[in-house]
């Protein structure tokens, strides 16, 4: 697409999120060949109409010359006449547009939205600025007041068991489903990933101690991929209490605005960690609504080496790794902004589409990922101890924490470095099932 019309769309993108209708034009880009049936299902399955809208502007930026003029006709072919000629003027609309409230939306979005949590939204649904109480018009925008509202307790810290945790003892408590990449056909260009069966023996073996039903699919296509995760989201998991979701691959760098990253099938192609998560997500996936839903994700974010910094003695500790340490990564897909500062998020009454989910990565997004051909990932050897240690006594959040800190005392090749972390979405503490089960302290 040329430049300035990849402009245009950009600066109306606040419009076309509010007020585009997709439904009615994907038939019309499909048949004109502007996007794939590939691309279509991609975005159908991106979440709301506006999540839908968001990624389908995004997507036609990246198609071919003809592709701005044909998204035009087919605005003008499905009604959508505003927008057609809002873009054909390659102007956002500073006076005609449509009735006040749009304005009136457009300026509580650019502003206070970005810095209110998400727990407002959830609380209060339609009512977007004054969180608490309601009967305080806008108040002095000063701190936040989602954020002030719990200093009336008293100081000190929110005791543990005062905090609700998910139910898990449903026996088994939910289904497990490995994905291990392994041997990529040559077109991919991406080489063997030699260790990561040793990753997924043990990741099977644990989250079978962990009375999970564990299935394990070997060096998947990119098509096969979306098709295993596709007929997981179509299970009945209403006897179930959660879902793990474990990816081990090549990974790489996509444009997003929820969660970073793809994973590569071995033929080439990469499934964005976003496009996964959406599967069993509480729009997707009805009978895991309000259950967690875990995502472990063993790739490369990205094609970046860290070689860390200096820290004083007492902080520095043995490090492991050696010269069979191999990465995950292949260059950088994209370098896109993950979320325009003009977009508008969408208010809720019910739980928000992401809720319940967590995204635990084996390195920070743009990183490698390092995995030593002997022993396996530094990041799975290191979880799966840990699981092993701590599941009978701490929650997930915690025992990541901890493999956080130990991952990064390592270094590949005495220099290199790696940091792992977390997307969480999770509204209580989750606890694994173990044998014997927790028990509460007296």
């Amino acid at each position: 697409m040329e430049q300035g019309h990849k402009k245009i769309l950009q600066r109306n993108r606040t419009n076309l999120v509010r007020e585009l209708d997709p439904s009615n034009l994907y038939d019309g880009l499909l048949e004109k060949g502007v996007f794939t049936q590939d691309m279509i299902d991609d975005i159908k399955i991106s979440g709301t109409r506006r999540d839908q809208a968001r990624q389908l502007v995004r997507d036609l930026e990246t198609r071919g010359s003809r592709a701005f003029p044909l998204f035009l006709e087919c605005l003008r072919e499905t009604g959508q006449h505003h927008l057609a000629e809002l873009l054909q003027d390659g102007a956002p609309p500073t006076q005609p547009g449509p009735p006040s409230h749009v304005i009136r939306v457009i300026s509580p979005a650019v502003q206070p939205l970005p810095i209110s949590s998400p727990m407002a939204v959830d609380k209060h649904g339609k009512d977007i600025a004054p969180v608490y109480p309601i009967q305080r018009p806008n108040s002095t925008p000063s701190p936040s007041p989602e954020r002030e509202q719990p200093r009336p307790r008293p100081p000190g810290r929110t005791r543990r068991d005062s905090i609700q945790s998910y139910k898990m003892d449903a026996s088994p408590c939910g289904h497990c489903l490995i994905i291990n990449n392994v041997e990529f056909e040559p077109q991919s260009e991406l080489s063997n990933r030699t260790g990561s069966n040793i990753d997924c023996d043990k990741l099977e073996r644990r989250f079978k101690a962990l009375n999970f039903i564990v299935e394990v699919k070997t060096n998947l296509k990119y098509k096969q991929i979306r098709h295993e995760l596709s007929a997981l989201s179509k299970k009945d998991h209403s006897q179930y209490d959660c879902c793990v979701v474990i990816m081990l691959s090549h990974g790489t760098e996509v444009s997003h605005n929820r969660f970073p990253g793809a994973v590569h099938g071995v033929d080439g192609p990469a499934v964005p960690v976003q496009l996964i998560t959406n599967y069993l997500n509480g729009q997707h996936c009805p009978s895991l609504q309000g259950k967690p839903k875990i995502f472990v994700i063993q790739a490369c974010g990205g094609g970046e080496r860290d070689t860390g910094f200096e820290v004083s003695p007492d902080e520095a500790r043995p490090s492991i790794g050696g010269a069979d340490d191999q990465t995950d990564a292949i260059p950088t897909s994209s370098s896109s902004d993950s979320l325009s500062m003009s977009d508008e998020p969408d208010a809720r009454a019910t739980l928000p589409t992401p809720s319940d989910i967590l995204v635990s990565y084996s390195t920070f997004p743009g990183y490698v990922s390092w995995r030593d051909t002997q022993s396996g990932s530094w990041y799975v050897e290191t979880l799966d101890h840990i699981l092993e240690e701590s599941a009978a006594t701490d929650d997930l959040v915690t025992m990541l924490m901890m493999v956080n800190n130990e991952v990064s005392q390592n270094s590949a090749k005495g220099l290199y470095k790696q940091m792992p972390g977390s997307f969480n979405f999770l509204r209580k503490l989750f606890y694994f099932q173990t044998q014997p089960q927790r028990q509460s302290p007296d």
